[in-house]
């Protein structure tokens, strides 16, 4: 099977994590990405260790950037502007995460560039928007504080915490992708191009969900609850005989079944448990009383038996660990991808599966200008 995005050209001009991570997307489906990258130290990511990779590189840098060429362009410089004008002129999309105004600066502003390439897709990527919060830095870090993630994460009468990993990021690279896709699509219909605007804050905000709705429609401010869903019960960390279990139970039926694998089938008929509304109110009792029942064996063991009966239920895996359940579960989680000079690189494979087969990005994630003179040349065959 063909590539979905197999002809499609994408010019890169992001760094750090959202936009590179949207580019690197776009050419696990089939697209050629060239990325743009400044002489000397190239995407900010390249210099985010230790830990590194057996290439020297570091392992951030190789997270979100395969698939890609990478040309070194200063484009401070008429010469190198005029190439990358030259990128962009053989390219279907344009991605850039540059502080609002800079890149227009350059010349290459959504207006300037439609007028001569009409077909052309623009994505900007920026933290907090294009007009009030144009002046505004963005990490991932900082939209999650101010957004409301760091809020509502962590112990109940512990310090607000930010996830473990830049959550934002990705949620504003796959939002950029969605919106590339169906610019895509809408070029087909109307034959223009589309300008695509996303930022961290959005991003944040709309992947809230259940717990904006709660402030929106009901008037609520969800605070932290640790492990613990705010509109379910038991839905949290567990202490078993050896260490913790994670159970997710979604509805009464569920907990029924919970009760009477653990050997305390009374509580699903208990005044206090019987529901879920009624479980939310008296969740600490009933944390107690599932502990008592989890004590009398290890959370391994409990999980195979809650599953086996529809109770969702796992041990708390280390990032290794949970890529050897995947293993174990058919979904090959990791592939091997080669650079030019032969060296290896592990990576997670694209999350989404295909049915014909779509091959997955092949080459490794490039050194800072590795296919400068490539790319140079594919310009020059192009325009000659």
């Amino acid at each position: 099977m063909n590539a979905p995005l197999e002809g499609v050209v994408v010019a890169d001009f992001s760094r750090v994590l959202a936009g590179p991570l949207a580019t690197m997307m776009l050419a696990d489906l089939g697209a050629r990405v060239v990325k743009i990258e400044r002489p000397g130290g190239g995407d900010d990511t390249r210099a985010w260790g230790p830990p590194y990779a057996s290439s020297g590189m570091t392992t951030y840098f190789e997270a979100a950037n395969r698939g890609k060429s990478s040309i070194a362009l200063d484009l401070t410089l008429p010469g190198d502007r005029a190439r990358a004008e030259q990128i962009i002129a053989r390219s279907d999309v344009v991605i850039e995460n540059f502080r609002p105004g800079q890149f227009a600066r350059l010349g290459f502003d959504w207006e300037t560039l439609s007028a001569r390439h009409p077909r052309l897709v623009y994505a900007s990527v920026s933290g907090f928007g294009l007009d009030g919060g144009a002046r505004l830095p963005g990490y991932d870090f900082v939209a999650q504080a101010v957004g409301g993630l760091m809020h509502i994460t962590g112990e109940r009468e512990g310090e607000a915490m930010k996830a473990g990993v830049a959550l934002v990021d990705v949620l504003t690279g796959k939002d950029a992708v969605i919106g590339i896709l169906a610019a895509l699509r809408r070029r087909e219909l109307t034959g223009r191009g589309s300008r695509i605007d996303v930022n961290l804050l959005s991003s944040l905000q709309a992947a809230l969900v259940n717990q904006v709705s709660a402030h929106l429609g009901a008037g609520a401010e969800p605070a932290r609850l640790g492990n613990r869903h705010p509109s379910i019960a038991p839905y949290e960390v567990l202490r078993c005989g050896d260490g913790p279990l994670a159970v997710a139970c979604g509805n009464d039926a569920q907990f029924r079944r919970m009760t009477e694998v653990l050997g305390v089938g009374h509580l699903a008929e208990h005044e206090r448990f019987a529901t879920n509304a009624l479980r939310v109110g008296n969740r600490d009792d009933l944390a107690v009383a599932l502990e008592e029942a989890l004590a009398g064996d290890t959370a391994a063991a409990w999980a195979e038996r809650l599953n086996a009966v529809g109770v969702a239920a796992g041990v708390v895996n280390t990032i290794g660990e949970g890529l050897a359940l995947a293993d174990r579960l058919g979904l090959d989680p990791v592939y091997e991808t080669r650079g030019a000079d032969g060296r290896a690189s592990r990576q997670v494979r694209s999350p989404i599966a295909w049915s014909p087969a779509v091959p997955s990005a092949s080459s490794a994630p490039p050194r800072l200008g590795e296919h400068t003179e490539q790319v140079l040349a594919w310009l020059d065959e192009v325009n000659g």
